[in-house]
């Protein structure tokens, strides 16, 4: 009996012996499939440097705030001007919704310098880091600085919008009773303050990265 689970045992494992000990190199080398590791999404994303994750955090950060600041620009610039032909008093004091809706992208201009000035390069510029780099710290930096510019731009896309939707009713209402101004100016500042809550947490989630910039000892 047992010399017959022995000798199963033995055309067990020499039935697969390639595909094992593929599978086994593949695990321990984690190398790309092709020569630029583009083989696919997942190799792309698994292999790019944390310095594009971060750089791309900072674009997606101030990019997404300026669209959101243009859009609610250009919802409550328009319905104030329309507004305004028939009531040109509304025309100075709603101007205050277009300070709003431009707070957004002035959150993340000053959340792009707090994430720029994080990005340090290497005390000796070589093509390869050295095998002490810390790089749990290294590839941390990257993704929470990538996931810090993705909170606030994508709530200040939201803010904008929201302040200009609210900023075009104001406008219009306002056209039509001056009473409605000030009512509907408090929904307006809660709606900018969606743009504050997520700077905050962006500054929270960016205060632990830190790119190393030489070997651990």
């Amino acid at each position: 009996g047992k010399r017959a689970i022995r000798t199963t045992e033995v055309v067990r494992t020499e039935r697969y012996p390639v595909e094992e000990a593929t599978k086994t190199r593949a695990m321990a080398d984690n190398t790309c499939q092709s020569e630029y590791c583009n083989a696919g999404w997942g190799e792309v994303l698994t292999h790019m440097s944390p310095y594009g994750y971060a750089n791309f955090g900072i674009a997606f950060g101030l990019g997404l705030s300026v669209v959101g600041a243009a859009w609610g620009i250009w919802l409550t610039g328009s319905s104030l001007v329309g507004a305004a032909v028939k009531a040109p008093r509304i025309r100075s004091k709603n101007l205050i919704s277009v300070i709003f809706c431009e707070a957004t992208a002035i959150y993340g201009v000053i959340m792009a310098i707090i994430l720029a000035n994080k990005v340090k390069k290497p005390d000796e510029a070589t093509y390869y880091l050295d095998n002490n780099w810390d790089w749990s710290g290294y590839y941390y930096a990257g993704y929470g600085m990538f996931s810090a510019g993705l909170s606030v731009g994508l709530t200040n896309i939201a803010s904008g919008v929201s302040v200009g939707i609210a900023g075009s009713s104001c406008a219009i209402g306002d056209a039509q009773d001056a009473s409605l101004f000030v009512k509907i100016l408090i929904v307006e500042i809660f709606a900018s303050a969606l743009g504050i809550f997520g700077i905050i947490v962006g500054i929270i989630q960016s205060n632990s990265c830190q790119f190393p910039i030489a070997p651990l000892e």
